[in-house]
Protein backbone atom coordinates (compact mmCIF):
# COMPACT_ATOMS: atom_id res chain seq x y z
CA UNK A 1 0.00 0.00 0.00
CA UNK A 2 1.46 3.71 -0.60
CA UNK A 3 2.00 5.82 1.80
CA UNK A 4 2.63 9.71 1.25
CA UNK A 5 4.82 10.75 4.15
CA UNK A 6 6.39 13.87 4.41
CA UNK A 7 10.01 14.34 2.47
CA UNK A 8 12.68 13.87 5.39
CA UNK A 9 15.77 15.10 3.10
CA UNK A 10 16.26 15.79 -0.54
CA UNK A 11 18.61 13.34 -2.75
CA UNK A 12 19.41 15.03 -6.36
CA UNK A 13 20.35 11.01 -7.40
CA UNK A 14 16.48 9.88 -6.64
CA UNK A 15 14.97 12.60 -7.69
CA UNK A 16 16.45 11.69 -10.84
CA UNK A 17 15.51 8.21 -10.73
CA UNK A 18 11.79 8.71 -10.40
CA UNK A 19 11.46 11.74 -12.64
CA UNK A 20 14.23 11.83 -15.63
CA UNK A 21 12.15 12.92 -18.27
CA UNK A 22 8.98 12.88 -20.70
CA UNK A 23 8.13 11.55 -24.01
CA UNK A 24 5.02 13.30 -25.67
CA UNK A 25 3.32 12.68 -28.95
CA UNK A 26 1.24 16.40 -28.66
CA UNK A 27 2.23 19.84 -27.40
CA UNK A 28 0.46 22.80 -26.73
CA UNK A 29 1.56 25.14 -29.92
CA UNK A 30 1.93 28.35 -28.92
CA UNK A 31 1.18 31.66 -30.48
CA UNK A 32 1.49 35.48 -30.12
CA UNK A 33 -0.30 38.47 -32.20
CA UNK A 34 0.73 41.49 -30.72
CA UNK A 35 -0.96 45.25 -31.83
CA UNK A 36 -0.58 48.55 -29.53
CA UNK A 37 -3.93 47.62 -28.90
CA UNK A 38 -3.92 43.85 -27.97
CA UNK A 39 -1.67 41.39 -27.38
CA UNK A 40 -3.30 37.32 -27.88
CA UNK A 41 -1.63 33.91 -26.61
CA UNK A 42 -3.15 31.42 -28.27
CA UNK A 43 -2.47 27.70 -27.20
CA UNK A 44 -3.34 24.76 -29.40
CA UNK A 45 -3.01 21.30 -29.04
CA UNK A 46 -1.38 19.48 -31.70
CA UNK A 47 -0.10 16.16 -32.66
CA UNK A 48 3.73 15.82 -33.46
CA UNK A 49 5.17 13.98 -36.12
CA UNK A 50 7.73 12.32 -34.08
CA UNK A 51 7.33 12.30 -30.53
CA UNK A 52 9.45 15.23 -27.92
CA UNK A 53 11.96 13.39 -25.27
CA UNK A 54 12.81 15.36 -22.79
CA UNK A 55 15.59 14.12 -20.68
CA UNK A 56 16.44 16.21 -17.65
CA UNK A 57 19.39 17.55 -16.69
CA UNK A 58 21.80 16.69 -13.78
CA UNK A 59 20.49 18.75 -10.72
CA UNK A 60 23.01 21.97 -10.60
CA UNK A 61 24.65 22.50 -6.66
CA UNK A 62 22.95 25.52 -6.79
CA UNK A 63 19.17 23.77 -7.37
CA UNK A 64 20.47 20.62 -4.83
CA UNK A 65 21.14 23.74 -2.28
CA UNK A 66 17.59 25.35 -3.00
CA UNK A 67 15.74 22.30 -3.31
CA UNK A 68 17.26 21.34 0.28
CA UNK A 69 16.60 24.54 1.61
CA UNK A 70 12.39 24.00 0.39
CA UNK A 71 12.39 20.60 2.07
CA UNK A 72 13.52 22.01 5.53
CA UNK A 73 10.45 24.20 5.54
CA UNK A 74 8.06 20.31 5.74
CA UNK A 75 6.09 20.90 2.92
CA UNK A 76 7.59 18.62 0.97
CA UNK A 77 6.01 14.99 0.20
CA UNK A 78 6.79 11.66 -1.34
CA UNK A 79 4.92 8.51 -1.91
CA UNK A 80 6.43 5.19 -0.32
CA UNK A 81 5.60 1.52 -1.62
CA UNK A 82 7.04 -0.04 2.06
CA UNK A 83 10.49 1.40 1.48
CA UNK A 84 10.61 2.91 -1.91
CA UNK A 85 9.78 6.09 -2.88
CA UNK A 86 7.52 6.03 -5.81
CA UNK A 87 6.53 9.66 -6.15
CA UNK A 88 8.37 13.04 -4.85
CA UNK A 89 7.06 16.28 -4.48
CA UNK A 90 9.47 18.83 -3.90
CA UNK A 91 7.77 22.43 -2.58
CA UNK A 92 8.70 25.58 -1.22
CA UNK A 93 6.27 27.99 0.99
CA UNK A 94 6.17 31.78 -0.75
CA UNK A 95 4.56 33.24 2.37
CA UNK A 96 5.14 36.89 1.00
CA UNK A 97 2.12 35.93 -1.52
CA UNK A 98 0.67 33.16 0.06
CA UNK A 99 1.43 30.24 -2.36
CA UNK A 100 3.16 26.95 -2.05
CA UNK A 101 5.66 26.55 -5.14
CA UNK A 102 5.52 23.23 -6.28
CA UNK A 103 9.70 22.79 -7.85
CA UNK A 104 9.11 19.27 -8.98
CA UNK A 105 6.27 16.36 -9.31
CA UNK A 106 7.10 12.84 -9.91
CA UNK A 107 5.73 9.61 -10.08
CA UNK A 108 7.84 6.70 -11.37
CA UNK A 109 6.29 6.03 -14.96
CA UNK A 110 5.64 2.54 -14.01
CA UNK A 111 3.09 3.38 -11.56
CA UNK A 112 1.60 6.64 -12.75
CA UNK A 113 -2.24 5.89 -13.68
CA UNK A 114 -2.76 4.85 -10.36
CA UNK A 115 -3.92 7.62 -7.72
CA UNK A 116 -0.36 7.75 -6.67
CA UNK A 117 0.13 11.51 -8.28
CA UNK A 118 -3.82 12.51 -7.14
CA UNK A 119 -2.96 11.03 -3.59
CA UNK A 120 0.45 13.12 -3.42
CA UNK A 121 -1.39 16.52 -4.56
CA UNK A 122 -4.07 16.18 -2.10
CA UNK A 123 -1.07 15.62 0.58
CA UNK A 124 0.32 18.66 -0.97
CA UNK A 125 -3.08 20.77 -0.49
CA UNK A 126 -2.99 19.84 2.68
CA UNK A 127 0.19 21.16 3.63
CA UNK A 128 -0.76 24.06 2.31
CA UNK A 129 -4.20 24.95 3.96
CA UNK A 130 -2.47 23.63 7.23
CA UNK A 131 0.18 26.44 7.13
CA UNK A 132 -2.47 28.84 5.89
CA UNK A 133 -1.11 29.09 1.92
CA UNK A 134 -4.03 30.33 -0.53
CA UNK A 135 -2.87 28.80 -4.38
CA UNK A 136 -0.46 26.35 -5.42
CA UNK A 137 1.71 27.00 -8.06
CA UNK A 138 3.33 25.03 -10.81
CA UNK A 139 5.79 25.48 -13.83
CA UNK A 140 5.14 22.48 -16.63
CA UNK A 141 5.96 22.76 -20.34
CA UNK A 142 3.70 22.98 -23.24
CA UNK A 143 5.78 20.00 -24.64
CA UNK A 144 4.43 18.26 -21.43
CA UNK A 145 0.85 17.33 -22.15
CA UNK A 146 0.54 14.59 -19.74
CA UNK A 147 1.76 16.96 -16.63
CA UNK A 148 -0.70 19.27 -18.31
CA UNK A 149 -3.60 17.10 -18.31
CA UNK A 150 -2.81 15.42 -14.88
CA UNK A 151 -2.74 19.60 -13.12
CA UNK A 152 -6.00 20.12 -15.30
CA UNK A 153 -7.85 16.74 -13.52
CA UNK A 154 -6.47 17.65 -9.86
CA UNK A 155 -8.17 21.12 -10.30
CA UNK A 156 -5.47 23.39 -11.66
CA UNK A 157 -5.64 26.18 -14.17
CA UNK A 158 -3.62 27.58 -17.09
CA UNK A 159 -2.74 31.02 -15.40
CA UNK A 160 0.09 31.72 -17.47
CA UNK A 161 2.65 31.69 -20.53
CA UNK A 162 5.86 32.67 -20.32
CA UNK A 163 7.72 32.91 -23.32
CA UNK A 164 11.24 33.84 -22.79
CA UNK A 165 11.49 31.06 -19.24
CA UNK A 166 14.18 29.19 -20.97
CA UNK A 167 15.50 31.33 -23.78
CA UNK A 168 15.03 34.08 -25.31
CA UNK A 169 13.01 32.39 -27.43
CA UNK A 170 11.38 29.93 -26.07
CA UNK A 171 8.44 29.23 -28.80
CA UNK A 172 11.18 29.25 -31.68
CA UNK A 173 13.17 26.65 -29.62
CA UNK A 174 9.93 24.07 -28.89
CA UNK A 175 9.40 24.58 -25.22
CA UNK A 176 7.32 26.98 -23.56
CA UNK A 177 6.83 27.25 -19.88
CA UNK A 178 3.25 27.21 -18.63
CA UNK A 179 2.11 27.82 -15.50
CA UNK A 180 -0.64 26.40 -13.70
CA UNK A 181 -2.25 27.21 -10.43
CA UNK A 182 -4.81 25.91 -7.73
CA UNK A 183 -6.86 28.06 -5.73
CA UNK A 184 -7.72 26.62 -2.37
CA UNK A 185 -10.74 27.30 -0.74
Amino acid sequence: MVEVRVLQKFDAAELRRIGPGYTCREKYAVRKNETPERTMLELELVRLEAPYVKVWSPISEEEELMYARAVKQGVSRAAFDGREMVAIAVAERMDWNGSLWVWDFHVIKQRQRQGIGRKLMTALEDAARGTGLRVITCETQNTNVGAVRFYRAVGFELEGVDLSYYTNDDAAEGEVALFMKKKLR
